[in-house]
């Protein structure tokens, strides 16, 4: 039994006889009657009742008629969603991001893609920097949206952009004497507790602001560990401490923090995306292009460091 015998089972009964369905479906009577006549012997008995006129169906006509129905409709659904697919407008894209991305572009990029690929369905998933390339190599996203900072290894196996730099900022309570500053060096942080984040143990985030802050001369003073950046900002905000965050963290944030520029911190902190090297996954493809739209839209285009303004990275697409 196959699809062919089982469209024009239901085209014959549809049509009331083989001669109709037969200009319904464009083939010559003669298919029709060698296909019935197939399927009737795989099912070991007649669906019509050819002595009745007009003909009916038999018993297990009318109990084939009925499922062949429902499996055709499926097999038509079947492959309208598979082309669907295979054209980037249905299924499903994984997104693995680090949390601080969550307060800038990211939102507004995910809803874009909804709004143009309303029958995909996007899943948001938090992941560290440094255990999005397991979750790619074992598909559990199809791209990620990381954070670094300073030089970083470019597995041969993942492809990595660069989508901008995003300079370090002092994020200080907003009744401090500090928060009456335009800018402040490090040094000035350490009139302050030093609030870490995130807590966790594979994340170089933490080590890496407070190495630039001590090679530009501070001692910071460790006086939270917070889980999350969500914390450590509320920990800033109730007047217990400073910490560190990307610039695009401020935008749209609290409005009972100060943020300020460290002057004497050069080094930026760099978002990228990151996806499986040598595949196409037209999703994560449609989706690169919606996340450089919303980077440009919010003014957060790549630095000149020593590349193209707007480059990426040397080897990345």
């Amino acid at each position: 039994m196959n699809l062919k015998q089982l469209r024009y089972f239901c085209g014959v009964v549809e049509a009331g006889n083989a001669r109709a369905a037969a200009e319904k479906l464009f083939v010559a009577p003669t298919a029709i009657s060698m296909q019935l006549a197939q399927l009737e012997k795989t099912l070991g008995g007649q669906l019509f009742d050819r002595g009745s006129r007009p003909m009916g169906l038999t018993p297990l006509g009318q109990f084939v008629y009925s499922k062949a129905r429902e499996l055709l409709a499926a097999a038509s659904r079947l492959e309208r969603e598979a082309r669907g697919v295979a054209e980037g407008k249905m299924g499903w894209l994984g997104i693995g991001f680090t949390r601080s991305t969550i307060f800038s572009f990211l939102p507004e990029a995910v809803r874009a893609m909804q709004a143009d690929f309303p029958n995909v369905r996007i899943e948001l998933m938090e992941i560290l920097t440094e255990d999005q390339a397991r979750s790619l190599r074992n598909d559990v996203i199809h791209l990620g949206v990381a954070r670094v900072i300073g030089h970083y290894v470019q597995e041969p196996d993942l492809a990595y952009t660069r989508l901008f730099d995003d300079p370090l900022v002092a994020a200080v309570p907003l009744h401090h004497p500090l928060a009456a500053r335009k800018s402040l060096v490090a040094a000035d942080l350490a009139t302050l507790p030093y609030i870490t984040y995130p807590g966790n143990a594979n994340s170089h985030f933490p080590r890496q602001v407070l190495a630039l802050l001590q090679a530009a001369g501070a001692i910071p003073r460790i006086g939270h560990e917070a889980k999350e950046i969500h914390t450590a900002l509320g920990l800033v905000a109730a007047a217990l401490g400073a910490t560190v965050v990307g610039r695009s963290v401020a935008t749209n944030n609290r409005t009972d923090i100060c943020f300020l520029p460290i002057t004497d911190v050069k080094e930026c902190s760099t978002v990228i995306a990151v996806r499986k090297a040598n595949r196409t996954y037209p999703l994560a493809d449609s989706f690169m292009t919606t996340l450089r739209a919303q980077v440009a839209v919010n003014h957060l285009v790549p630095q000149d460091r020593g590349t193209a303004r707007g480059a990426a990275l040397p080897g990345t697409p």
